[in-house]
């Protein structure tokens, strides 16, 4: 036989609503949860405690008005640094796929904090005379601004702490990886033809270039993501707020998060559209391409290891198959793949998101959060893993070396001496009798043995001639 949950009876301005006893949350939070029983997503850890940081940098700031006595505002402070903090994460309860404005998790933010702030002023849950959600937790703010505000907060938080790290020491690797590979020649390949000499080393200087480049975009995506809609309130007019409100919030809020935080300059784009979300998602999925080519990359040069290209040898991190034995597949690069496959289809759930701004405010704000916010957060686990498990152990086979010889592309080195024409027909001939460009070239031109030792120099192919 069930139990029967335990209620208490809290109000809102539809009037009662019973909760779960031991709930922090109140009526408007259990009402989302009977609204929306969508799917098991929630807001991130990131997202709430950038939300809960904004109210504790406004109880600050409205205890400084004066609009807030002082124990009130204390009491709010600690419960908000509580939330921050992850101690009632359990308590946000609201489905990710609710209001488009994120109404519903403010109000859950609002009524945690009011509840555990009148706890500890010594009070009972739901004595909204004591510390009331919208008067005092949300004063001189509307879910409209404080909504998109956590989410630029929160993004721009988990690029600092996470993402930009993880960049960082994938980069390092690649470029470790760069300067010990740069005496090992190989063949390139374009078009997936064999082509002129390469240093697996310069292969891997262009994988570094890649991600000092994600580096960059990240940092215009930060820029942006800093002007944020705080003290727009309801329709970007700042009804209900004090001029300087949102300044001076921020200004808190930068010290707290130690990330730069500004007020909009328009506040009317700032509420209607995810422009700037949609830009950082889109930077987000370019790093996401890159990745991928790096990924592939890496899987090829280390096909094989003896049918395959086997360049390089990737370390074995676990049993490929449950039939074959002793097979080891390039299983890290392929949990990147599906990292970025994600990354980049999230970011075509945060443009059409983005699509959504009709008038004075965007109503897929939700899941553009949820979507941004896992793509920071895949990418930086994706890319730690990568470099860790993969890069740093990847080692140089004798492979690329000896097939250089036997690269028919060797022929672009002779043009200079020989001509265009002449240096085709030695590589048709090398192709369809199996010889080598050198073999061939000793029998079609006056070439001698210098000099063909000196133009075939397959190191001398792989830096301009000066």
């Amino acid at each position: 036989m069930a139990v029967k949950q335990l209620t208490r009876v809290e109000c809102d301005s539809m009037g009662e609503m019973e909760v779960p006893e031991d709930a922090y949350y109140g009526a408007s939070t259990q009402r989302a949860v009977l609204n929306f029983p969508i799917s098991n997503l929630r807001f991130s850890r990131s997202f709430i405690k950038a939300l809960a940081l904004i109210k504790y940098a406004a109880a600050e700031v409205n205890k400084e008005y004066g609009e807030l006595d002082d124990k009130i505002a204390q009491a709010i402070k600690q419960a908000a640094k509580e939330v921050a903090q992850g101690k009632f994460d359990n308590q946000f309860v609201v489905d990710i796929f609710q209001t488009g404005s994120g109404t519903s998790t403010n109000m859950n933010a609002n009524e945690v904090i009011a509840n555990r702030a009148i706890e500890i002023l010594g009070g009972k849950r739901g004595d909204r005379k004591l510390v009331h959600p919208n008067d005092h937790v949300n004063n001189g703010m509307s879910s409209n601004d404080a909504i998109p505000t956590a989410i630029h907060v929160a993004c721009l938080i988990e690029m600092k702490e996470s993402l930009r790290p993880a960049l960082e020491t994938l980069r390092n690797s690649l470029s470790k990886k760069s300067k010990e590979f740069m005496d090992v020649i190989k063949t390139g390949r374009t078009h997936l033809q064999d082509a002129t000499p390469i240093r697996l080393g310069q292969e891997f200087l262009g994988y570094t270039g890649q991600l000092e480049r994600a580096l960059e975009r990240l940092t215009y995506a930060e820029d942006r993501l800093s002007q944020v809609a705080l003290g727009g309130t309801a329709v970007g007019t700042g009804i209900n707020s004090r001029p300087d409100f949102a300044k001076r919030v921020l200004e808190k809020l930068s010290k707290l998060t130690q990330v730069k935080i500004k007020e909009t300059t328009n506040h009317f784009q700032a509420q209607s559209t995810l422009d700037e979300m949609v830009d950082a998602s889109g930077v987000l999925k370019t790093i996401a391409v890159s990745l991928t080519k790096i990924a592939n990359d890496i899987r090829w040069l280390g096909s094989g290891p003896r049918a395959g290209f086997g360049e390089i040898a990737l370390p074995e991190v676990q049993p490929g198959s449950s039939i074959m034995p002793g097979k080891v597949n390039p299983v890290i690069a392929e949990s990147l793949l599906q990292v970025t496959a994600q990354v980049i289809g999230n970011d075509l759930t945060v443009t059409l998101a983005g699509q959504s701004g009709n008038f004075e405010l965007n109503v897929m704000q939700p899941v553009a959060a949820f979507n941004l916010l896992q793509s920071i957060s895949l990418l930086a686990a994706a890319c730690h893993n990568f470099a860790r498990q993969c890069i740093d152990g990847v080692k140089a086979t004798h492979k690329g070396p000896e097939m250089v010889e036997r690269g028919l592309a060797l022929c672009t080195a002779l043009v200079p001496a020989i001509g265009y024409d002449l240096s085709a027909q030695i590589s048709h001939e090398a192709s369809h009798s199996g010889a080598t460009i050198r073999e061939v070239a000793r029998k079609q031109t006056k070439l001698s043995e210098e000099e063909l030792n000196k133009l075939l120099d397959p190191f001398k192919m792989t830096e301009p001639d000066l």
